[in-house]
């Protein structure tokens, strides 16, 4: 009977994360501890990992989506200055991006590295090569801002968010995925379409790279509004994702709009994303179909 109840109990705390995309709800609302979720990553055992953005405590969550329940939260003994992505690898390592810098002036860029089972806790402190100012002379220079990021094989790619007044290209980066202090490698860029990067993601098999972006605005001069997109790029040649083909994607619309933020693959063939909740806009969790 005792062994009977332990194998129940195991059954409780998995199946939810074997549950097949189709049964993820088009949309889930999303706590209010989560109400400024800037990052996801799920784990190869299936726990979904998310984090909130700057101003909030510097925690984990691990979050099942299909009971709409937070199943653990993990505080670490580090800054939350800005939070804004999430990455992992199989090991269970999971990246932690504290570099956002929307003014463009800071010199304490870093991403902590954190094992999701033994609690080791180290970081990676970077600078930018093209970045010479903080902030740069010119408005139209600020693209030294980050919110997206993905781990593949020993390296971090990094996707800066350019200033809504500037030329909207995006400048893609590469670090070691180590401890250490280092400049990062200025590997690629591309101008998207009126749309800025705010979360990454690559497919499990590593041949696909979706990118979240939105613009927001004033209609009639008043009237707040959003359009979001996920950029997904493939057939590209090895980490040149920009020279794949892209495909855009439009994420779901609301009369205000939503600040989606973060983005990651469920499965083959189904990505979700969750978007903060900014004022009357709830936050929520949804199912993108490609």
């Amino acid at each position: 009977m005792k062994h009977f109840l332990h194998v129940l109990l195991l059954l409780f705390l998995f199946a939810p994360y074997s549950i097949p995309a189709q049964h993820l709800r088009r949309h889930t609302r999303l706590p209010k501890v989560l109400k400024e979720v800037s990052g996801m990553t799920r784990l190869p055992n299936g726990d979904l990992w998310m984090l909130n953005d700057g101003g909030n405590a510097a925690q984990l969550f691990r979050f099942d989506p299909v009971n709409k329940i937070v199943l653990e939260t993990r505080t670490l003994p580090v800054p939350n200055r800005d939070w804004e992505e999430l990455s992992s690898e199989s090991d269970g390592n999971v990246y932690i991006g504290d570099f956002g810098n929307n003014m463009n002036r800071r010199r304490d860029l870093r991403i902590y590295r954190y094992h999701i089972q033994s609690g080791a806790l180290d970081s990676i402190v970077f600078d930018y090569p093209d970045q010479q100012h903080f902030p740069p002379n010119h408005e139209k220079d600020w693209n030294f801002d980050c919110e997206a990021m993905v781990f593949f094989r020993d390296s971090l790619h990094l996707f800066s968010k350019n200033r809504f007044k500037s030329n909207f290209v995006c400048k893609h980066y590469v670090l070691p995925a180590k401890p250490g202090r280092y400049t990062a490698v200025l590997q690629d860029s591309i101008q998207l379409p009126k749309r800025v990067v705010t979360g990454a993601a690559l497919s499990r098999d590593g041949k696909t790279l979706g990118l979240t972006a939105y613009n927001y605005g004033f209609k009639w001069g008043f009237l707040p509004f959003a359009k979001a997109s996920v950029f997904y790029f493939s057939a590209f040649s090895g980490t040149r994702y920009f020279g794949g083909k892209m495909k855009r994607v439009r994420l779901p619309r609301f009369l205000i709009g939503r600040q989606f933020e973060s983005v990651l693959e469920w499965e083959t063939g189904c990505w979700v994303a969750a978007n903060e909740g900014l004022g009357p806009q709830r936050n929520a969790f949804w199912r993108i179909r490609r």
